[in-house]
């Protein structure tokens, strides 16, 4: 019984082992998330899907010689537009709810495939200024996906979803011309917003009170500073740019009432972190600051945005303008200016 029993159990590990092994060896060679590791297949997209994982084949695409990198702040800024007015193909890698160490990790991934871009744009947020040196979000990240090491990505590999995901990349291999994901990455959430709103009277009074409700005189918890280690982070990345790339730093625009008050302790945290942030991001010769987290006569109307932070289309174009005309000046590519909005 003893040997029978031992026999079986061998068996079935054996088993169990060959499975593991057969299916991981599949999944590497499917590469489901595009990711240009497998030697087989490469660079034929993902199916349409959200920003997360859709990242890694986007950052990678040689086509792009320029990147947008943050969240759902800078999320709404075209990279066709930016493209067409800067003369440099821009990808937009911006993921919602991500922190600093989400954006770090894309943005090496990118300069790890474009050793030499035209142009770098991020948007520091508030989440910026936190000062735990772990960067903490409480949101899930695939940092796995971004990671340059074969033993890191092999054991992301090992999830239940990704198994789904890697039939799926068989059924894409198999059809002709399977749907793809906007090679550029733009994602419009304009139509969440507003379907949200429409199905439900009581969100859109919740968003508009939103827009209206005044910034606290006090810095959120572990925001106060004097250390922010995301400034840190960045000017040791930004620290190893080739001298020919564009760097844009954009502090995204916030609804006028989330503005902190003049001469608050919120107010001198924020300016403490936005020096923090530039004084980093200078460090790169070719580098231009765009705060448009500030009082703007421009943006006064509550009404383009959707609530505290996230703006509305007309404010969207006008930002893409601004950082297209800074690349300009920086002496960035160039290409004839569209029509001004």
């Amino acid at each position: 019984m003893d040997r029978g029993w031992r026999a079986f159990s061998g068996w079935f590990g054996g088993s169990a082992a060959a499975v593991f092994a057969g299916y991981l060896a599949l999944a590497y060679l499917v590469d489901p998330y595009d990711s240009g590791r497998s030697p087989l297949v490469s660079g034929s997209g993902v199916r349409p899907q959200g920003p997360r994982m859709a990242a890694a084949s986007r950052g990678r695409d040689p086509a792009f010689s320029g990147a947008v990198i943050g969240n759902s702040h800078i999320q709404l800024v075209s990279p066709e537009r930016l493209s067409g007015r800067s003369g440099i193909p821009f990808v937009q890698l911006s993921i919602p709810a991500t922190s600093p160490a989400e954006q770090f990790a894309i943005l090496d991934w990118y300069l790890r495939h474009h050793p030499a871009p035209e142009a770098i744009v991020i948007a520091p947020d508030e989440y910026w200024c936190t000062d735990d040196p772990a960067l903490p979000n409480p949101k899930s990240f695939p940092f796995w996906l971004f990671s340059d090491s074969t033993h890191v990505y092999l054991r992301g590999l090992m999830r239940f979803s990704v198994a789904e995901e890697v039939v799926e990349r068989l059924g894409r291999l198999l059809h002709r011309d399977p749907p793809r994901a906007r090679p550029d990455g733009w994602s419009d959430y304009k139509d969440q917003y507003l379907g949200l709103a429409a199905r439900d009277p009581r969100r859109a009074s919740e968003q508009a009170a939103q827009r209206q409700t005044p910034a606290p005189d006090t810095p959120d918890p572990g925001r106060a500073g004097p250390d922010f280690p995301a400034a840190v982070r960045l000017a040791e990345r930004v620290g190893r740019l080739p001298a020919r790339t564009a760097l844009v730093l954009v502090f995204p625009p916030i609804a006028p009432a989330a503005l902190p008050r003049p001469g608050t302790a919120r107010e001198a945290a924020e300016v403490a972190c936005k020096a923090a942030v530039a004084t980093a991001a200078r460090r790169h010769l070719r580098t231009a600051i765009l705060d448009w987290r500030t009082r703007r006569p421009a943006l006064d109307d509550p009404t383009l945005f959707f609530d505290q932070s996230h703006y509305r289309h007309p404010v969207a174009t006008r930002l893409a303008d601004a950082i297209a005309d800074a690349i300009r000046n920086l002496g960035g590519a160039s290409a004839p200016l569209g029509p001004a909005d």
